[in-house]
């Protein structure tokens, strides 16, 4: 069955045969001296047999199963007598590395990998690092990579091995940093060779596998960055220039050394997934290296993709992201006031090519631009020479252009940018040369507001919602001179819109500031504020109520809990559920019995009544009748509050759909359905 052409059938019959054999043997707890021992089970000793003949053969099929079932076991079982079989196996596996070629090198990694996990084999003086070792030598740095990262993420390794297993994984940058003209202090990675270097120059003169072979070690090299240990020494500053000079290739400024430079410079040239894979170590090696490098060649090749017209969007989205980790990691270093000085003329010749491709006519250009920005202002708008080069360029006037963008994607980073830039407003008044911030702040905040209200398409909308309550989080100056205003506008227009996402966001927003309503008046459930009086709590319940109910608040709260859409509704519910916890205390359910008023609890249909009586009433309604009162009547919408069965309605909206198919009683139901008669089967199939 292993040999079967259906590959879930092979499959399946290896995890038998490794349960078969685990099984069998899982009764010797000690030490094997010897594979054809007389005390191992009949079964497991045929299905080594089987093992054994299935890797001498011929057939690469027959060879590749064996190898499976082997992984497969090594991987579930960790028993000693697995050191035993492996010891009558190494020598066949040695010898299937050292044919020529070697077919099947993809199943004897996945079986050195899953060895090498199995604590078993941890000791340094096991025979496995010795296989270990063989494969290294004799697969290709292609075949052998994901081996060779896999050592180096073991603690148990021998250090020999993993300085071969880096070795491998470097050879290939390290060849291609020699096929170019480099100065002197970059001579190579490598003091020696561990596989022959013709194989590896072989593989990058070939068009077929150059590509392959650079990306799949670039996404190795960049998976080791991640590691938080390390145990060898890695040379950051040598595979910094080697990528470096990889995308020099790729875009013409590389100056071969040799007939392998000019056949790499022919291959590499305008080859995108090498650009794609190399600007993300590129970006990576950021966290280790310094002002000086940045300011080297590094910085020369980001503002080289960055200005080539011929840069795709895609490879401009990946130089961007780089750009931004180096200036990130520059701006939290410590730097000197000269370092800083050649930092801000970066940014002005950055700032240069922003406004090129904020003007581009591919609107995933001026997409990937904005997110840029609006990254970029994040994490450098508390360096005063950032904000200088900044609003010295034509970048903000051309975002603020681009809310009238045609296509709705760019509109919404645009909105995001914006909300970023607008965030700075304190700093810009307070810097020299900086007019008219105030009104051209006070501009923006109704333009976000008129397309949260008109624009035809989602994203905008959502994006402006999402901005909306940054500004409330974070103070913006303009919010914070009428929150009551702000939150009231914009929750009035969410309100009428069909878009579950921005209800969602208009929820997100109510919710903010409903906390610093009852944060500041000193409501709100803190470990650390003094115990108020029951006269002050009262006074500040009584405010609090207020102040929601002119921002029309519990309207717009009641409304999204009868909304169609169930993230919606379950938002609201939440919502509700913690304002009912703060507001509504047993005295007002108290007073309300006496008042004669209703308690009794009611579902949606009557909060949906009462809705519709909130919007017909053009004036508060001095009543305390809850379903005469308007919503902006205190009294009223407490009692709403207080009456409207939000536990129950939580329940329920947190249900499944399905829940109903998906009951026992449902299953029985089709059980029955199945099989026939009630009468003759009931039994049976209860």
């Amino acid at each position: 069955m292993q040999g079967d052409p259906s590959l879930f059938v092979a499959s399946a019959a290896n995890q038998l045969l490794v349960h078969m054999l685990t099984f069998s043997l899982q009764s010797f707890q000690t030490k094997l001296v010897n594979i054809k021992d007389c005390d191992w089970p009949v079964c497991a000793q045929k299905l080594i047999v089987h093992i054994e003949e299935s890797l001498k053969s011929n057939s690469a099929s027959r060879i590749k199963q064996s190898l499976k079932l082997l992984t497969s076991m090594f991987g579930c079982c960790h028993d000693l007598w697995t050191e035993v079989l492996w010891s009558q196996l190494s020598e066949r596996i040695v010898y299937l590395l050292e044919e020529k070629p070697v077919h099947a090198w993809h199943s004897l990694v996945d079986l050195f990998l899953s060895m090498a996990r199995s604590p078993v084999f941890s000791c340094p003086e096991c025979s496995l690092w010795t296989s270990v070792t063989c494969a290294l030598e004799h697969l290709n740095p292609a075949q052998v990579g994901r081996l060779a990262v896999g050592v180096l993420k073991l603690q148990e390794c021998p250090q020999a091995v993993r300085i071969q297993a880096l070795s491998v994984l470097l050879q290939p940058m390290d060849c291609v940093l020699k096929a170019a003209s480099q100065p002197l202090e970059y001579p190579g990675l490598l003091n020696r060779s561990v596989n022959d270097s013709a194989t590896v120059e072989t593989l990058l003169s070939c068009r077929s596998s150059c590509a392959s072979l650079l990306c799949q070690t670039l996404a190795h090299l960049e998976e080791l960055r991640y590691l938080t240990y390390l145990p060898v020494d890695f040379p950051y500053i040598p595979l910094l220039q080697s990528v470096v000079t990889i995308l020099q290739f790729c875009i013409g400024l590389a100056t071969p050394a040799s007939c392998l430079g000019n056949k790499i410079s022919r291959i590499l040239i305008g080859c995108f997934r090498v650009q794609r894979s190399a600007l993300d170590i590129l970006g990576a090696l950021s966290h280790r290296e310094s002002h000086s490098v940045f300011m080297g060649s590094v910085s020369d090749i980001l503002l080289a993709y960055l200005k080539s017209p011929d840069t795709s969007p895609t490879v401009l989205k990946k130089s961007f992201q780089a750009t931004l980790k180096w200036l990130v990691r520059l701006s939290e270093a410590p730097s000197s006031r000269d370092h800083w000085q050649q930092t801000e003329q970066f940014l002005r010749d950055l700032f240069l090519v922003l406004q090129k491709r904020l003007c581009s006519p591919f609107w995933e250009v001026r997409d990937s631009a904005l997110e840029f920005l609006t990254l970029l202002v994040k994490h450098l708008r508390e360096k005063d020479g950032f904000r200088q080069v900044l609003f010295s360029s034509e970048v903000p006037k051309l975002t603020e252009d681009l809310l009238e963008d045609p296509e709705s994607y760019v509109r919404a980073s645009a909105v995001t940018a914006m909300g970023q830039l607008s965030l700075l407003t304190q700093l810009i008044s307070k810097m020299p040369g900086i007019e008219n911030g105030n009104g051209k702040e006070k501009s923006i905040v109704a333009q976000l507001q008129e397309i949260l209200s008109t624009d035809s398409e989602g994203f905008p909308r959502r994006a402006v919602i999402s901005v909306f309550i940054d500004w409330l989080k974070e103070g913006h100056p303009d919010v914070l001179k009428d929150t009551e205003q702000f939150v009231s506008s914009v929750l009035q227009a969410v309100n009428s819109d069909l878009d579950w996402e921005v209800k969602a966001g208009g929820l997100e927003l109510a919710e903010v500031f409903s906390a610093q309503t009852l944060g500041r008046l000193g409501l709100a459930a803190c470990p650390y504020a003094a115990v108020s009086s029951t006269a002050t709590r009262s006074t500040h319940l009584s405010e609090s109520l207020q102040i929601f109910c002119r921002v029309k608040l519990f309207e717009f709260l009641f409304g999204a809990l009868c909304d169609c859409d169930r993230p919606v509704a379950q938002k609201a519910c939440d919502i509700l559920i913690t304002l009912k916890a703060e507001l509504c205390e047993e005295s007002s359910l108290r007073e309300g019995t006496r008042a004669g008023l209703s308690t009794e609890a009611h579902g949606i249909a009557w909060l949906e009544e009462t809705l519709r009586r909130w919007s017909s009433c053009a004036e508060p309604c001095p009543r305390g009748d809850a379903d005469g009162a308007g919503s902006q009547d205190p009294n009223g919408v407490l009692l709403v509050l207080r009456t409207v069965d939000l536990e129950g309605l939580h329940r329920s909206l947190n249900r499944s759909s399905d829940h109903i198919e998906k009951s026992p009683q449902s299953l029985l139901q089709d059980i029955l359905a199945t099989v026939g008669t009630l009468e003759d089967n009931e039994a049976d199939c209860y």
